[in-house]
Formats: C-alpha cells, structure tokens, sequence
C-alpha cells in the first residue's frame, strides 16, 4: 500500500488576474482504506484553485465555473470503475478577487489488485486542452493479517454532524494536499486505521501504537517525536494524532505508524513522506559535547582543511540536520568541534566500524570525482555525484550526448526503500563544462518538474500548449520533441 500525490500546478502563457484563459491549477492526492464488511477503497481528494477556472455569468446575474472531472480506474486495457461528473463552483458576484479553492472528495471501491488511475479535467468554459494524468495505484488488504490504511495528512477538522464522504470517525476531515510545511504552520496532523487486530491479536487484548518522525535519509528517530499508546484490540482501530513541529528543523521527514504486540515486536508499519521549512532552528552543536574524539580514528585527522573537506564530502549523504551543520556552522567551528561531528556523522551510520564506513564512502567519492566531476565543481557537489552517492549506482543508466536535444541522462532505480521505479532525468545547458543539472524525478523529496523534456529541448521557444496537452503527449506517447526522451524516460534500455 502507498500513498501518492500529484500535483498538476500549469499557468497558462495567458494567465490572468481572474483566472480568464488561464490553465487549471490543480491538486490531486488520494489514500486506500479498508472496509471489513465492503473491502477496499480509494479516496480520492481534488482541490481546484478558483482563480483558474473560468467564470461565467448565469442568468441570475451572478458566475459560476463549471469544471468536468473524469476519473478512470483500470486494469490493463478494462476500465474497473468510474467517475464522471460536473464540479461547480459556488455562485459569486463578482470575479475580481477569486481567493478560494474548489474541493471534491470521491470514495472509489476497488477490488485488490493493481491499478492505473486516469484523471481528466476540462474546463468547460475555457477552450483550452483537457489535461491527463495517470497514477498508479496498488491494493492489497485482506481480513486476516494486521493492514494499515494509508496515512492521511489532515489541514482542519470538526465534528461531524451529518453522514458524508469526508466524516470518518466522528469528524468532518479536510485532508492537506501537499507535503510542506513552512515556517508559520506548527502542527502536523494524521489520520490512519488498523484492521483485523481482534483476529492477529484475540478479542479485547491489549496492543501499542507507535508514532514517530523519522529523517528520511537516514530512518534515525528525531528526539522528542516520538509517542507510544496503548490500543485495545477491535474491528477497527483508529490513529488520530499531531505533532508540534515548531521547534523541528528544516528538512525531509517520514511520519512513522508501527503497531507492536505486547512483546513490543513490531507486526506493520506505515510512513508518509512530509518536508519542513523551519529556518529559525539552527544545528545545535551542544548535542555533539558528550562525543569523545581520542582514541578513535577521527584523533587523527587534525588538520582543518583537510578535515572540513572530508565532512563536505559527506554533504550528498547527511541529514537535513547535518547539512545544515555544513552549510552554515563549517567555517566558523574549530577542530575539536568537528571532529565530534565528522566521528558522530559514521557512528550513526555504523556504531561497530565507523572508520570502515568512512573509507568505503571515502573510495566512492573519489569515483564519483573523477567521472562527474565538472570544470567547475566536483564530482560530489554536481547532481549526478549527489544523487550516485545518495542512491548508489543506478539500475539503469541512459546518455544520450547529442541527440538534436541538450545533453542529457536518464537514470532509474528499481528500489530504494520502500521506493520503486525511481528515474532522474539530467541535463547539460553547456556541453562544454560537463555539469549536468537535475531536470526531474519521481523520487520523494526530489525536484519534480512536468515541463523537463522542455528544459532538455533542443528548440528555444516553448510551445504554447506545454502546460497541459503536448506534455501528456510526451509522456505517455509519441516525442513531439524530435528527440528520445520521452521513450527513453518511459522504457529504459
């Protein structure tokens, strides 16, 4: 089970103030839940910037924007199921200052199995191209193992006073359709259920529910997030939860549900991925005061220069945390502060043999220095050397240095975590420096950008209609780009 978001966020070349011949802002997230007596199904949750769709004035006086959604759920080339249906908007009286957001809530039941989610949208005021996009979707509940619902990131809340699609448990929900959190929002809420603990567990027995936010580059628990709670075993169990997140740092986070037997044995575990901006909280260096340098490998290495390279060197693989240490704490810290640092960075990678994880890591750097390093950079600080060091090697690795488009690579991953079928696409807007540039990728925390064979494309003028129908076009069938991209992102060789 997984939970996905896209979102499809494409102005227009025309865009104006009130939405008036622009291209639709939209937002679709959706999570997988579980019925024990009706058996799976999909939530989907649509939110639609006002101001970019196209109003129109009714015989009232007053304007209305009507959008057609269409949903499609198939399996090879059979549609399972379908949503098709006009969402309008409130009626207004003037569209001067649109400042609202359309939403749509859908539940979808879907037998288990693998799905491809098609979404369509037109605005049928606008005569601009419908946009698709496709999702993929996987289902696998069943009656007799422990299953955790997706998680839901919840923006508001309130009790439920009436039966709809968004009350659950005694709530109206408001899911947060985005995984950022600046600076000026302190909470982070959560919404999951449990199935099938009476039958793992016996009937009213007890369980724990663990609730954490974990780094996601390195799965280290994050100190003071974490919360343990007590469960009583039944047909459903609900997690309804907050953390105060004021005082977590900038970076890229799991929350983390992991339900635990009585032995305290972890059974199933769920993760959401969310980021932190939070630039107020700074790397603090008190924390690295009870680690003893003498005696270890890092007693050594006393020569700064030679050392706050080494911990550079480190950066492609750190912790939001840690880079903040290497960006901002790096010039000013003395030796002994870093090499508290450099010796707590290995350690918490491999507290039996931190030299031995330092000198493997070591050797890969100096490889990836000499085959992406640029003429201005090296290898580790370009894109490619992060992303080989971050990753490892690629499973699959296309270049194409000249094909009418900018230079350019494609990598894929078959698995990095829990992840599948990662791809980055690089490119080179000088061929004569060898610095590629990350363009996109699927991967969590990773730049996305639909516009990318753009960014790669050979001609200097964008076509008009990137934002919506051409790029469909290129993703998911032929190349109007002259080039290979879009086969080789589709199809790796």
């Amino acid at each position: 089970m997984k939970k996905c978001i896209f979102i499809l966020s494409f102005l227009s070349l025309f865009a104006t103030s009130n939405g008036q011949n622009s291209a639709l802002r939209v937002y679709l997230s959706h999570a997988s839940f579980y019925a024990p007596e009706q058996g799976p199904y999909i939530e989907t949750y649509l939110s639609i910037l006002g101001r970019s769709i196209q109003f129109v004035k009714n015989d009232n006086g007053k304007f209305q924007g009507t959008v057609l959604v269409t949903m499609l759920f198939k399996q090879n080339d059979s549609i399972k199921e379908f949503r098709k249906y006009d969402l309008k908007t409130d009626e207004i009286e003037d569209t001067t200052h649109i400042n609202f957001i359309v939403f749509d809530q859908q539940r979808v039941a879907l037998a288990n199995g693998n799905y491809v989610m098609e979404l369509s949208i037109d605005d049928k005021n606008n005569d601009l191209p419908q946009f698709v996009a496709k999702d993929e979707i996987a289902l696998n509940y069943d009656n007799k193992n422990l299953e955790l619902s997706d998680i839901e990131l919840i923006e508001s809340y309130t009790p439920a006073t009436e039966t709809s699609l968004m009350a659950k448990s005694g709530y109206d929900f408001l899911p947060f359709q985005d995984y950022y959190y600046p600076q000026n929002m302190n909470k982070i809420r959560y919404y999951a259920e449990i199935y099938n603990s009476s039958t793992v567990f016996g009937p009213k027995s007890p369980f724990a529910v663990a609730s954490s936010i974990e780094s996601l580059e390195t799965g280290k628990l994050i100190e003071n997030y974490f919360r343990l709670k007590r469960e009583i075993t039944d047909q459903v169990n609900i997690v309804f939860n907050e953390f105060d997140i004021t005082e977590l740092p900038t970076g890229h986070y799991n929350i983390v549900l992991s339900v635990r037997d009585k032995e305290n044995k972890e059974i199933a575990s769920q993760s959401i991925y969310f980021q932190r901006s939070n630039p107020g909280v700074k790397y603090n260096t008190n924390a690295l005061q009870n680690v003893v340098v003498a005696n270890s490998f890092v007693s050594k290495l006393n020569q700064p220069d030679t050392l706050k390279e080494f911990v550079r060197m480190c950066f492609p693989i750190s912790s939001s945390n840690e880079r903040i240490f290497i960006r901002y704490n790096l010039a000013t810290c003395n030796l002994s502060i870093m090499q508290q640092f450099f010796l707590d960075f290995w350690m918490q990678r491999n507290q039996v043999d931190p030299e031995g994880a330092w000198l493997k890591y070591y050797y890969t750097v100096l490889g990836v220095n000499q085959e992406f390093g640029s003429t201005n950079k090296k290898g580790y600080e370009t894109d490619r050397g992060r992303v080989y060091l971050q990753y490892g090697s690629p499973n699959q690795r296309i270049i194409e240095p000249s094909s009418g488009a900018k230079p350019y690579e494609i990598w894929q991953y078959y698995h990095y975590g829990k992840q599948t079928d990662l791809k980055f696409v690089f490119y080179t807007p000088d061929r004569s420096i060898n610095d590629y540039q990350l363009a996109h990728s699927t991967a969590i925390g990773e730049v996305k950008n639909v516009n990318w064979q753009y960014e790669i494309g050979g001609t200097g003028n964008k076509p008009k209609d990137t934002d919506n129908q051409l790029y469909n076009k290129k993703i998911f069938g032929s190349d109007a780009w002259g080039d290979r991209s879009g086969e080789n992102y589709n199809i790796p060789r």
